[in-house]
């Protein structure tokens, strides 16, 4: 069958799955938060759903777990909508989503996040998330650097608008949006954000004193430009940078 979703199988097409070599389970993070007055608040969700469909198919012999939707988004905050679960809850939401895989017949989990916040989160709780889950093995990838750099090249390579990616509501994120969900996308809203280099010292301040604090419209870059051109370009390369981590680990 073509579902790779388990909240869209029955338990016993799970089982046949699993039976036939389906021994991977992957676990999307997300987060529901503003991304400027142009994108809906699912942005994030909706990317890791998409990502992760295609991400199982890719390897093969995977299936999906619900997303997590709502993330680690405290910085995000002053601005209406957002919702945020504390560092320790989305660990223990991890640990809690992970622990009856084993039982079930699954070798691994993969985990990635669609929400780029969630990755510092991640990073602190890699070692003990695979300790806790063992004797399944985890696969987390926490190179969120690589999927901005991997944003930069797909719209540099498509439309010479590299320098519009920024990591939130910029082009990459709007033509992802303009692919998936067009009708998220408030096009007559488009306005740059904070455009100037998104290194570590503008992503301290981001996380630590507020994205408002760096960009007071929520965004970082550039949705100028923004088509589903690009968001092919950047959901192709997300994919495989994902893809190639998880096989270089044994999935």
């Amino acid at each position: 069958m073509n579902e790779v979703r388990v909240e869209y199988m029955t338990s016993g097409e799970i089982s046949e799955s699993i039976a036939v070599g389906a021994r991977t389970a992957i676990l999307p993070l997300a987060a529901v938060e503003q991304h400027g007055q142009h994108l809906a608040l699912s942005v994030d969700a909706d990317h890791a759903d998409e990502l992760a469909i295609r991400i199982a198919r890719e390897l093969g012999r995977a299936l999906v777990l619900p997303t997590v939707r709502v993330g680690y988004s405290p910085h995000h905050l002053g601005f209406p909508g957002t919702l945020s679960v504390r560092a320790s809850t989305l660990e223990a939401i991890c640990e809690d989503y992970c622990a009856n895989l084993a039982a079930s017949g699954f070798e691994r989990v993969i985990l990635f996040s669609g929400h780029i916040g969630n990755y510092p989160v991640m990073r602190d709780f890699e070692a003990r998330l695979a300790q806790v889950v063992a004797p399944l093995s985890a696969i987390i990838f926490t190179d969120d650097q690589a999927i901005l750099e991997a944003w930069r090249c797909a719209a540099e390579d498509v439309a010479s608008l590299g320098g519009h990616v920024g990591g939130h509501a910029d082009v990459a994120e709007t033509s992802v949006m303009l692919l998936l969900h067009p009708e998220k996308v408030r096009t007559e809203r488009f306005a740059r954000g904070y455009s100037g280099p998104v290194d570590h010292e503008i992503l301290v301040r981001a996380f630590t004193e507020g994205i408002h604090s760096v960009s007071p419209n929520g965004v970082l870059g550039d949705p100028a430009g923004a088509s589903k051109s690009i968001g092919t370009a950047c959901l192709n390369a997300v994919t495989s940078l994902i893809v190639d981590y998880a096989r270089a680990r044994g999935a």
